[in-house]
């Protein structure tokens, strides 16, 4: 399969917001110090407990690795937080702001997952429903969470119960990949290439929202996953939603006339539901 251009040579960030516009309604913690003093905003459930344990999720923003902000789905985590969810973004190591690698970026996501399982308890959350999700890289940084091994072992399992991928890229070994970030990083890069790593063993649910005309990340590569799952027999079987005629970065909240955020949206709220997270 031959891929165009890819989007790491594509300097992109998937926020609609608008640069210098102010989001409220969450809390920040630091959850990481260790290269970098890393924040999780954090979106609480109204009228409920700590003592409560509620589902939670981590947002990855997109961005290539190399810009982008928490804010992308701060809507997202609107949405779930009236659901019941504890829903979090949270800051990773970027080119632009830390001259980091996708190798540094796995690496905070699972710091991140980590985090909140170490901190459940006093957060109110349920260890055993925490779910990643993301788009572009952030979607990368979702799935990777769930596939791919950190060089970081501690006791506390830094892998999602579930995962929701906007357009994420889920093949990382491609020459245009190589030829961006050089021989040194590339070298990296297999070990945290989801598809690389797909196993049977242990692959929580997962839900993929991919435009098939999407540009800068293949819907082809979405496909392959899902395909390679089956074949390896993964249960269950990740499930693919794709969108005619969409391209890179269609679901995000502000895009076109809206009806493409609700979708996913509600796919979202339904995948939870299926999953019994949320009545």
């Amino acid at each position: 399969m031959k891929i165009p251009v890819f989007f790491l040579l594509f300097v992109f960030s998937s926020s609609t917001f608008a640069v210098g516009q102010e989001v409220t309604g969450f809390r920040e913690e630091v959850y990481s110090k260790d290269e970098a003093v890393l924040k999780m905003r954090i979106y609480e459930p109204k009228g409920e407990s700590v003592q409560d344990a509620r589902p939670a999720i981590v947002f990855f923003f997109g961005g290539g690795w190399r810009n982008g902000t928490p804010k992308q789905f701060h809507t997202h985590c609107e949405v779930l937080k009236e659901h019941g969810f504890v829903a979090m973004t949270a800051e990773y190591r970027i080119k632009s702001k830390h001259d980091s690698t996708p190798l540094d970026s796995f690496e905070d996501a699972k710091s991140a997952i980590r985090w909140v399982r170490d901190n459940a308890e006093r957060l109110g959350v349920d260890p055993g429903k925490i779910a990643a999700g993301g788009g572009s890289a952030g979607g990368h940084l979702a799935a990777a969470t769930a596939v791919c091994e950190s060089k970081h072992r501690t006791e506390t399992s830094d892998t999602p119960d579930a995962v929701v991928a906007f357009n994420p890229a889920l093949n990382l070994l491609f020459e245009r990949v190589q030829e961006k970030w050089g021989e040194e990083v590339y070298a990296t890069l297999e070990a945290i290439s989801p598809l690389q790593n797909l196993n049977k063993m242990d692959h929580p649910p997962m839900i993929i929202f991919h435009g098939e005309a999407d540009s800068i990340v293949p819907f082809e590569t979405a496909a392959a996953y899902v395909a390679r799952a089956e074949e390896i027999g993964v249960t269950p079987v990740p499930e693919l939603v794709g969108y005619e005629g969409r391209d890179h970065g269609f679901f995000n909240y502000g895009r076109g006339d809206g009806k493409d955020y609700e979708d996913t949206v509600d796919r979202m709220l339904g995948f939870f539901r299926d999953l019994d997270w949320i009545e």
